[in-house]
């Protein structure tokens, strides 16, 4: 047999089978040709990838954008899940058009050889929606907001990096450095984006068919995955979306309730002179930053009318928020085309393309409008307390 790539990981099985596992670098050339001198040393049976069905799709439809529906996006409440994702693969697809390669080569090359070949393919990575909706789960509010914090901030990133660096990333010792610095940094965030998938893959090319399997996954999954070798993976309980705990559903009902209670012990109290302050205290924050938020976002004019309006309103109903009538009257005026669709990947690479595209823009609008309210119902419901 030819020299392995040296980033190659060899497993023997109880059952005599061989897995042969390639840590990759998703903008790398150099893996790319890793993934080709292996499979050609190693002429597997099977070809495993870091990828699911949905990931698949994107890596290889250019064109999928076109069928996105901002409208059924905005009404499913599913713009922050859809924005971050977006985020999450923008620095990996700038420094990609820095080094001149598409990200995720190396995972294009295993499908198409085992294609190729007539090998067995294995998409063993869990579905990406369960992957991020059970990280955002696992974030409290400001969690979430130092997070999209965090995404949104690498919209304004321009450090330039090289194939070299990318390649010192794969070395085992600079893997443990970061994986260790990104734990303390956000633990909540490792969880599910790191451990849960590290325990899912390896389960899923350990029950791949085949004597000889190759599988090919991101370098920092690695270390975690032979960890969980042997282990079998419960699916069900790793692609489950977890609802809101009991705390957060009792909190998310008792705060309008609450702020209602004030409202009639105002009127009560004061024969309707506290009941003006009150309420007040919480149009007026709520009317004034969210409205604010929507037009730093540059939504139009009538947007930023129904943010005013909405937010004391819709802070009040824990089912609905008003991004969502904000993110539909932006789309209703912009009346995003398929060209806008099509072009999101690339508008994502900065903050000026995001104000340029039609579509990041009004999911923009919808997440900004949506803060916004957040904030204002915080600042109204502590200066209503004031007054009790």
């Amino acid at each position: 047999m030819e020299a392995l790539p040296p980033a190659t990981t060899k497993l023997e099985l109880e059952d005599g089978r061989e897995i042969y596992l390639l840590g990759t670098a998703h903008v790398s050339q150099r893996s790319v040709e890793d993934v080709q001198a292996l499979v050609e040393a190693v002429q597997p049976d099977t070809i495993c990838v870091e990828l699911d069905q949905m990931r698949l799709t994107a890596l290889e439809d250019p064109t999928h954008w076109r069928n996105l529906d901002i409208f059924q996006v905005i009404r499913e409440q599913k713009v922050l899940y859809l924005f971050s994702s977006l985020a999450l693969s923008t620095f990996q697809r700038r420094i990609a058009n820095e080094l001149g390669i598409e990200p995720g080569a190396e995972m294009r090359e295993g499908v198409k050889l085992a294609r190729e070949e007539g090998r067995t393919l294995v998409l063993a990575d869990r579905p990406v929606q369960a992957t991020l909706k059970r990280t955002w789960a696992n974030l409290g509010f400001f969690g979430k907001a130092k997070t999209l914090s965090a995404l949104l901030g690498g919209l304004f990133v321009r450090e330039s990096i090289t194939a070299e660096d990318i390649e010192k990333l794969k070395e085992r010792d600079h893997i443990n450095e970061a994986m260790q610095a990104f734990a303390k940094a956000m633990p909540a965030v490792k969880g599910p984006l790191i451990d849960e998938r590290d325990r899912y893959l390896m389960s899923k090319i350990e029950e791949a068919p085949g004597q000889r399997i190759v599988a090919i996954v991101g370098a920092a999954h690695v270390q975690g995955m032979l960890t969980y070798q042997g282990v079998r993976a419960d699916y069900a309980s790793l692609e489950e979306i977890p609802g809101p705990g009991m705390v957060w559903r009792v909190v998310k009902w008792l705060a309008p309730l609450a702020i209602l209670a004030a409202f009639g012990w105002g009127y009560y109290k004061h024969q309707g002179q506290g009941l003006q302050e009150m309420l007040l205290a919480w149009v007026l924050p709520n009317a004034v930053f969210a409205a604010l938020f929507t037009a730093l976002a540059g939504a139009k004019p009538l947007t930023i009318l129904v943010s005013l309006v909405g937010s004391p309103i819709t802070s009040l109903n824990p089912t609905i928020g008003v991004g969502i009538f904000a993110g539909l009257c932006e789309a209703w005026q912009r009346k995003p085309k398929v060209a806008d669709c099509e072009g999101i990947p690339e508008a994502m690479l900065s903050l000026k393309g995001v104000y340029a595209n039609t579509v990041t823009r009004v999911m923009l609008v919808a997440l900004a409008a949506g803060i916004g309210s957040s904030v204002g119902a915080w600042v109204g419901a502590t200066w209503i307390l004031t007054l009790l």
